[in-house]
């Protein structure tokens, strides 16, 4: 299959060509010029901004790390019922002083 151009867009076509394909030396040196890679005291102070950024995310990353939990495994079983009869026992113990002193009276 062959592409076919109207008529009537060849003179546009040929002329964009031949703006689109002008050959170095008309002054642009590809951006090579007589600034080129010095950098402006606006750059400067972006790169300030982006590194101050930085080091304030990289100190709030450090605190969230420091709440997390050594690890996220359930505990034991083990360690389980012993944390049940431990809050058993705090449950318990107001109400056993109240029962010594009724005895007393």
């Amino acid at each position: 299959m062959s592409f076919v151009v109207p008529a009537f867009a060849v003179v546009p076509v040929t002329a964009a060509s031949q703006f689109l394909a002008q050959q170095p030396g008309n002054g642009d040196n590809g951006g090579q010029g007589e600034d080129f890679g010095k950098s402006s005291p606006v750059g400067f102070l972006i790169l300030i901004l982006f590194l101050i950024a930085v080091a304030l995310l990289v100190r709030s990353m450090t605190k969230h790390l420091k709440r997390l939990p050594e690890s996220f495994d359930e505990p034991a079983a083990s360690e389980a019922s012993a944390d049940e009869a431990s809050e058993k026992a705090v449950a318990d113990a107001p109400a056993e002083p109240a029962a010594k002193a009724k005895k007393s009276d």
